[in-house]
């Protein structure tokens, strides 16, 4: 629940505008978001999807668009990921490992 909240307030997570049982637009994610933090995900997302070096959501954003996505919707897919990251990394207090194997309790 903590990392839709964070998702929400950096501007991320989309939402669907309807009325009762019809829906008015495609999702969208909120204006209300705070900015800064926003503009920095942004930022990392378009270097990670950008630069040249191979690197795992690199293959995610070249795989996604060559599927026909948006790439403003998978850069922000990017961020999300991103978000998620940073959360887990703080929450085990551990630093960031590519090949982390998760073994539930």
């Amino acid at each position: 629940m903590l990392f839709f909240a964070s998702c929400c307030h950096a501007g991320v997570a989309p939402f669907q505008y309807t009325s009762g049982s019809s829906v008015h637009s495609k999702n969208r994610v909120s204006h209300k978001a705070d900015k800064s933090i926003k503009s920095l995900l942004h930022m990392a997302s378009l270097s990670v999807a950008t630069i040249k070096k191979d690197g795992e959501l690199r293959e995610f954003y070249l795989r996604k668009v060559a599927e026909g996505k948006n790439k403003m919707s998978v850069l922000n897919a990017i961020r999300k990921k991103l978000i998620l990251r940073m959360f887990a990394v703080i929450k085990e207090n551990k630093k960031y490992d590519k090949n982390y194997i998760y073994m539930p309790a």
